[in-house]
């Protein structure tokens, strides 16, 4: 019997929401993550925070978004070679971005992101991690796309 490749979505939107203090937040979340959550072995949350200086938007200048840009684009070649973590949402705004993951094992992500960001210079990145297994923050990101209806 073969077995069948978890199919995860490439399919991201972008929308507008207001942080906790009334600031501007640029919440990016991944479509379809239906089959992934069936699984029920991506129970850990990862949130992956990178606090920057931010502009008067409260934004990352062109240079540390550039290399955001490029750790997540690390990140994402790394999991999805093996799908140990998805990478299911992003926040962008107020003096940080976090990335919001989630893994299958804590052991095997810790690996694996230290693969993923192992060409890069030490970054100012900070690691928490929760039991999530009924993707509650996953729901919270997807509260806050913008569709058509509305």
């Amino acid at each position: 019997m073969m077995a069948t490749k978890l199919k995860i979505s490439n399919e991201w939107w972008s929308a507008p929401a207001t942080g906790d203090s009334g600031e501007l937040i640029i919440v990016t979340g991944r479509r379809d993550m239906t089959g992934v959550r069936a699984t029920g072995a991506y129970n850990y949350r990862v949130e992956i925070s990178w606090d920057y200086a931010p502009d008067s938007q409260g934004m990352p200048n062109v240079a540390t978004s550039t290399l955001m840009e490029q750790v997540g684009d690390a990140m994402e070649a790394t999991f999805s070679r093996d799908p140990v973590a998805v990478i299911v949402g992003i926040y962008t705004g107020g003096g940080r971005r976090d990335w919001i993951v989630y893994t299958r094992s804590l052991h095997i992500f810790r690996r694996k992101i230290n693969e993923a960001l192992a060409t890069f210079e030490q970054l100012p990145l900070q690691f928490a991690a929760y039991d999530d297994p009924s993707w509650e923050e996953y729901d919270e990101i997807l509260a806050t796309e913008i569709t058509d209806d509305e």
